[in-house]
């Protein structure tokens, strides 16, 4: 049976490069109803600025950057390859480099780590072994409704959930809905 017609499998070959899904706004408000940020934030995938415009807007200090020019925040910079240190990072990192960004980003923040994900990044060996063994995650807000996302015109076939990490946490995460 060769059907690759299955949910999350791109058959078109259409992928947006680098995995540019800019974060819907909404997302991001209803983030900062659940959890608020001591010190500065560091949203080091920045893309369009789509998170960061909004961590403004909320007045926090924000350093935005990209390794890929999108017009906004810092660019060439290669989160995987920084020595930089921030107090909090909030971040939807490219899908593909999740894992590697949540490693990295523990030797990169202070307090708290938000990665924006779908759901399904709870599964896996290799994450349940060299991530979620941590205990570090404390909260995963799901979001109960398939966000739209720029440039698609209806919501998508995932879900997605806010995954926060804070590096003075031990113990297991709880789950809420946004």
């Amino acid at each position: 049976m060769n059907n690759l017609n299955i949910v999350g499998h791109n058959t078109k070959g259409d992928r947006i490069d680098n995995d540019f899904y800019p974060t819907p706004e909404i997302a991001t408000i209803k983030l900062l109803e659940k959890e608020s940020f001591k010190g500065d934030i560091w949203e080091c995938a920045c893309g369009d600025g789509a998170i960061s415009k909004i961590l403004i807007e909320k007045k926090y200090n924000v350093y935005s950057s990209d390794l890929i020019n999108r017009g906004y925040g810092e660019t060439g910079i290669d989160f995987l390859k920084t020595n930089k240190i921030f107090d909090n990072i909030i971040t939807n990192p490219p899908f593909k480099l999740s894992l590697e960004f949540a490693l990295h980003g523990f030797k990169s923040v202070k307090n708290k780590m938000v990665l924006f994900q779908k759901l399904v990044f709870l599964e896996g060996t290799k994450r349940k072994q060299e991530l979620f063994s941590l205990n570090k995650l404390k909260n995963i807000y799901v979001i109960s409704n398939r966000l739209k996302f720029k440039g698609y015109k209806t919501g998508g076939l995932m879900c997605f959930a806010w995954f926060v990490f804070d590096v003075n946490y031990n113990g297991k995460p709880t789950i809420d809905w946004i």
